[in-house]
């Protein structure tokens, strides 16, 4: 009778500790087709790890040439198999997702296809691989756009409304602000929307208190609008838009050339255009026929902080060919001597 009532007030007082004790089940023994692993027992207790190999043209699914395998309540943390040598594991991928198969590994010649998350973009857009030989033909990886945006900008007085906090968001995100009570932004609103373009977010509101009676300083300012509403785009020289979004302009410089000032414009309510980039000179240039010792081949041009080999005019004593550095530091040429490459390895010319 002390005993049943002793397992009641457990029961009623313990719920949780007799709970995990109960669901801590063990693992009955995997069933491993040509493959062996220590310990061998019928059944294995709770977060006992298991280490297994395979026989001759086998590999486990899993690591390398060995694998382990923890029992967690009742089930292997992954179910040991032996899969053919030339078959792929999962790869591992961040900021990405594709399909996996259910048997969790794949077939000689099995291809898989990647998403990238929003805000990430293919490394060179490479977005396929292939299972051959046991390896996967191509490294997949996702990185960040160079068009997404960090995490928007704080503005005193406002929060962020209808949205989770994230580190990065994808081009043409919209965030909404709304003003605390007591403060308003342009013409007595209290929300306010900023997008992101071309990695860069918009201008955001300025809450102020609403009993103010001073005028607001950016009420006459312009807003952004869009660019249909600016006309014909502004002319770069050297450079050239290659995105047009509804409410910006992206440039880009021609090769040789590198910008300065802001990669996007907007168009302000009043017909005009944000601030325009500029498209400075950013290479230097060699007329190889103007130097003796070099091998007379016209104009060669070296983008800014980059190097050429020159081909330097043969000469009777040389048992090897020769060239010449040259290096365009701040547009600034400078040619190295004529030497042939080991000298140039051993950095004695």
């Amino acid at each position: 009778m002390w005993a049943r009532c002793l397992r009641f007030v457990l029961l009623v007082w313990f719920p949780g500790v007799l709970h995990g004790q109960s669901a801590a089940l063990p693992c009955p023994a995997p069933t491993l087709n040509g493959g062996y692993f220590v310990p061998e027992n019928e059944t294995y207790a709770h977060e006992t790890k298991l280490t297994y190999a395979c026989e001759k043209g086998l590999k486990p699914a899993a690591e390398v040439w060995w694998a382990t395998s923890t029992c967690q309540n009742g089930k292997w943390s992954h179910e040991p198999q032996c899969i053919a040598e030339n078959a792929c594991i999962p790869p591992a991928i961040p900021n990405a997702k594709y399909t996996e198969n259910q048997n969790g590994w794949y077939e000689e010649g099995n291809v898989i296809r990647i998403t990238c998350d929003k805000g990430y973009e293919y490394k060179d857009r490479n977005a396929t691989a292939t299972c051959r030989n046991g390896t996967w033909s191509s490294v997949l990886f996702c990185e960040r756009s160079t068009h997404a945006c960090g995490e928007p900008p704080k503005i005193p007085h406002a929060v962020i409304i209808h949205q989770d906090y994230q580190e990065l968001f994808a081009p043409d995100s919209e965030v909404q602000y709304e003003c605390e009570d007591g403060y308003t932004i342009e013409g007595g609103d209290t929300r306010k929307s900023i997008f992101c373009m071309s990695g860069t977010w918009s201008e955001g509101p300025a809450c102020r208190p609403a009993t103010s009676s001073r005028t607001s300083e950016r009420e006459t300012e312009p807003q952004i609008t869009p660019i249909s509403n600016c006309g014909r785009p502004p002319t770069v020289p050297n450079g050239e838009v290659v995105e047009a979004s509804v409410l910006f302009l992206r440039y880009q410089c021609s090769i040789f050339y590198k910008r300065t000032g802001p990669e996007t414009v907007m168009c302000y309510s009043d017909g005009t255009w944000s601030h325009v980039p500029t498209c400075r000179a950013a290479f230097c240039s060699v007329d190889t026929d103007r130097y003796p010792q070099l091998k007379p081949d016209g104009v060669k041009y070296i983008k800014d902080g980059e190097t050429v080999r020159l081909e330097c005019v043969k000469m009777a004593h040389w048992w090897m060919d020769h060239f010449s550095v040259g290096r365009c530091t701040d547009r600034r040429i400078w040619l190295s001597r004529c030497c042939n490459w080991l000298e140039h390895k051993a950095k004695t010319c």
